[in-house]
C-alpha cells in the first residue's frame, strides 16, 4: 500500500483562508498543516496532472516560509514556479485548484496577475535571485516592500544567470535570503536531533553567531550523519571546511538543513530572519516526491504527471493513436547518428523532453546534457561544428530563446552548421504562454544564412532530420510541436530535401493555401470545407520558412488572386517574409489578395492545444473565413452557402 498522507481535508487547513493564519498557529499546528497539505496536493494532482514531485518536496518549507515572513508584504519568489502548488493552496486559491493548467483555471505557475502572493511571475529557470535583488532595491529605495526570500533548486542554479545574480546581490550586500532547495541529496538524522541542536539559533544574538552555530552544525553530528552533512555542503560549494562559494560572494551560507524537519526549518528560518544584516543563503535538503511512496519509487519522481490513481500511482494515459513527434526525432536522430559518427546531441536538462534517451543509450558518449545553461548549450555545439562535427542542438523553442545572442553571434555570423532541433514548436497546451513556441520563426528567419524548416507530419520530420544531417552549408532549424502525430506512414529512412522547395498537395482555382508546419491537417480540413461550398482550392506545404520557395509562391500568385499563408509561430514569420518577397518583387501590385494567418499580438493563456488556436484564430473554420473573406464573400453569402 502506498504511504499515502490522511484526509485531504481537515480541519487544521480549512482554517486557512491566507497565510496570515498559519503565524497564529502553534508549531505542532503547523505539522498537521504540512501532513494535510501533502495529502490535498496529491489528490488535486490526480484529478488533474500537473508537477507533483516537486511540489511535494517542498510542502513543509513552503508552510515555514509562510509561517515566518508577513507575505505578501514580504516577498516570496519561486524560481520555475513546478513547487508552486502547496503555495497556491495557501495563498487563497485553494478553491480553483481544480481549475490547475485548464483554460480560463489557476496557471501551473507563479502569475503576478493571478494573486498578490505572486510577486514575480515564473516558469522559465535561473531568475529569482535577479528578480529578488530587484525587489530589494525597491525596499532600499522606499518601496513598500519587505523582506525578500527567493527559493531555487539545485537544477536551477546551475545556470549561469544564477551565478550572475549571486555575485551582484553578493557585492549590493542587501538582506535578502535565497533558499536553495537541493532535492539531489537527503540527509536524515534521528527526528529532532538537529532540531534539538539548532533550537539555539532563535536566541537573540548577532548574525555572526547564526553563522557559527551553522559551521559548528557538521562537528556536532554522530558520525555517519556528519559525513552526509559534509557531502551535501560539498555538492554545492566544492569544498570542505574551507569558506563557500556563496560565502566568498558574500552571502552567509546556513545549511545544509534538514528539509522535511519543520520544527527545525521554523527555527533556521526564524533566526535568520531575526539576525540577518546581508544576503543570506539557506541550503535546504528535501526528497522530491516526498511521502508519497510511488512518486519516491519513480525514476523521474513524478515530476510532471497525468491524471493519476492515488492508491496505485497508476497515471490514465489516453492510447496514442501516433507516435509523438519527440520520439519519432530522437529515433531518427539515432538512425542518423548509427550511420555518421559526426552525429552528436546537445540537450540544456531535457534528454527525456528532447526525446535523446535512445541516442543517449546507444551512443553514451555522443549525447551531451549540459545543465540548465542554452546559452553555454549552444556555443558548446558551435565549437563542435567549428572542428567538423555536426552537432544537433535539442532545446525546446521557448528555452532556445535564452540563447538568443549565443545563436546571432556564435552560430549565425560564423554560418556554422549547428542543427537546431526544435521541440514545442507553437502553443503547447497546459503550460501556457510561458512555454509556447511562438516566436522561434520570427526570431531565426530574420538571420543571414539561417535554413529554417517546419514538418507537416512525422513523416516530413524524418526527412527533416535526414536534410538537416546533410547539411553542412550554415546553421539549419527543424521545428515540430508537442504531441502526437497525424498517423502518417513513417519513411525506413529519411531522405533529404531540396532546400528551399515546397510541395503542392491538392490543387484548384479559386484560391490558394500555402502552409507551414502542422496546420497543414486544418489547411486541408478548410479545403474541404470550402469544397463543399463548391470552392476548389490549391493547398500547398511550404516545408521552409527560409529560403522560400519562390518558384513555388510565384505560381500561386500567378495563378490565384487570393493567398493565404498560415503558421503556428508569431506574426514577423513565415507570413511575413512571404510579403516582403512579393513586395519586392511588385507582385503585389497585381491585383494579389493575400492574408496571413499567424498567432495574434496577445498572449494565449493556458488550454487544450485545440482550444488555444481557436482563440488564436487558427482553427479550421477560421481558415475557411480568411479564404471566404478574401475572395469578398459577404458575412451574409457566408451564412447562406453554410445554411
Amino acid at each position: 500500500m502506498p504511504d499515502i498522507p490522511g484526509p485531504t481535508s481537515t480541519p487544521t487547513l480549512d482554517r486557512v483562508a491566507c497565510p496570515a493564519d498559519l503565524r497564529g498557529m502553534a508549531d505542532a499546528e503547523l505539522g498537521r498543516l504540512a501532513k494535510e497539505l501533502r495529502g490535498e496536493v496529491i489528490d488535486v494532482v490526480s484529478r488533474t496532472g500537473g508537477h507533483l514531485g516537486s511540489s511535494l518536496g517542498v510542502v513543509e518549507l513552503t508552510v515555514a516560509i509562510h509561517a515566518v515572513f508577513n507575505t505578501p508584504f514580504d516577498k516570496l519568489i519561486w524560481d520555475v514556479g513546478h513547487q508552486c502548488y502547496p503555495h497556491k493552496i495557501l495563498t487563497g486559491r485553494r478553491d480553483r485548484m481544480a481549475t490547475l493548467r485548464k483554460g480560463g483555471g489557476l496557471s501551473g505557475f507563479t502569475k503576478r496577475s493571478e494573486s498578490e502572493f505572486d510577486p514575480f511571475g515564473a516558469a522559465h529557470s535561473s531568475t529569482s535571485i535577479s528578480a529578488g535583488l530587484g525587489f530589494a532595491v525597491a525596499r532600499d529605495m522606499g518601496q513598500p516592500v519587505g523582506d525578500v526570500v527567493a527559493v531555487i533548486g539545485d537544477g536551477a542554479i546551475s545556470a549561469g544567470m544564477a551565478y550572475e545574480a549571486l555575485n551582484n546581490a553578493g557585492a549590493e550586500k542587501r538582506r535578502m535570503f535565497v533558499i536553495l532547495n537541493d532535492n539531489e541529496m537527503s540527509i536524515a538524522p534521528p527526528v529532532g536531533a538537529m532540531s534539538l541542536y539548532l533550537s539555539q539559533l532563535y536566541a537573540p544574538g548577532p548574525m555572526q553567531a547564526l553563522k557559527g552555530l551553522a559551521e559548528g552544525f557538521e562537528a556536532a553530528l554522530p558520525g555517519p550523519l556528519r559525513e552526509g552533512a559534509r557531502r551535501a555542503r560539498e555538492l554545492v560549494t566544492g569544498q570542505g571546511a574551507a569558506p563557500t562559494l556563496f560565502e566568498n560572494l558574500g552571502f552567509t551560507y546556513i545549511g545544509p538543513v534538514e528539509g522535511h524537519d519543520l520544527p527545525l526549518l521554523l527555527n533556521v528560518l526564524r533566526a535568520a530572519r531575526a539576525r540577518a544584516d546581508g544576503p543570506v543563503l539557506i541550503h535546504v535538503c528535501t526528497v522530491k516526491g516526498k511521502g508519497y511512496a510511488p512518486a519516491e519509487a519513480a525514476a523521474d519522481k513524478y515530476h510532471g504527471v497525468a491524471s493519476f490513481d492515488v492508491l496505485s500511482g497508476t497515471q490514465a494515459k489516453a492510447k496514442a493513436a501516433a507516435p509523438s513527434y519527440t520520439s519519432v526525432f530522437g529515433h531518427a536522430l539515432t538512425e542518423a547518428a548509427a550511420a555518421d559518427g559526426r552525429i552528436m546531441a546537445v540537450t540544456a536538462a531535457m534528454p527525456d523532453g528532447t526525446g535523446l534517451t535512445e541516442m543517449q543509450r546507444r551512443f553514451p558518449r555522443r549525447v551531451f546534457d549540459v545543465g540548465i545553461a542554452e546559452q553555454h548549450a549552444v556555443t558548446f555545439a558551435a565549437g563542435m561544428a567549428a572542428a567538423g562535427l555536426r552537432p544537433f542542438c535539442a532545446i525546446y523553442s521557448t528555452f532556445l530563446q535564452r540563447a538568443y545572442d549565443q545563436i546571432v553571434h556564435d552560430v549565425s555570423l560564423q554560418r556554422l552548421p549547428v542543427r537546431f532541433a526544435i521541440d514545442r514548436a507553437g502553443l503547447v497546451g497546459a503550460d501556457g504562454a510561458t512555454h509556447a513556441g511562438a516566436y522561434d520563426l520570427a526570431y531565426l528567419s530574420n538571420l543571414p544564412g539561417f535554413t529554417v524548416m517546419a514538418a507537416a507530419d512525422e513523416a516530413e520530420l524524418v526527412h527533416m532530420v535526414a536534410t538537416a544531417a546533410a547539411h553542412d552549408d550554415g546553421p539549419i532549424a527543424l521545428r515540430y510541436p508537442r504531441g502526437n502525430g497525424t498517423g502518417a506512414v513513417l519513411p525506413e529512412r529519411g531522405v533529404p530535401l531540396p532546400i528551399g522547395k515546397g510541395r503542392v498537395l491538392r490543387e484548384g482555382t479559386a484560391a490558394a493555401i500555402l502552409s507551414l508546419g502542422t496546420h497543414l491537417t486544418e489547411c486541408l480540413l478548410a479545403a474541404d470545407a470550402l469544397a463543399a461550398r463548391g470552392l476548389a482550392v490549391t493547398v500547398a506545404d511550404a516545408r521552409f520558412a527560409k529560403p522560400l520557395d519562390h518558384d513555388l509562391i510565384a505560381q500561386l500568385v500567378a495563378h490565384h488572386g487570393v493567398l493565404i499563408t498560415v503558421e503556428e509561430g508569431a506574426e514577423g514569420g513565415f507570413g511575413a517574409q512571404v510579403l516582403h518577397w512579393l513586395a519586392r518583387t511588385g507582385r503585389l501590385d497585381r491585383g494579389l489578395c493575400i492574408r496571413t494567418l499567424t498567432l495574434p499580438d496577445r498572449i494565449i493563456d493556458q488550454a487544450g492545444p485545440a482550444e488555444m488556436y481557436a482563440a488564436a484564430g487558427l482553427g479550421v473554420a477560421d481558415i475557411e473565413a480568411a479564404v471566404l473573406s478574401a475572395m469578398g464573400v459577404h458575412s451574409g453569402q457566408f451564412r447562406a452557402a453554410g445554411a
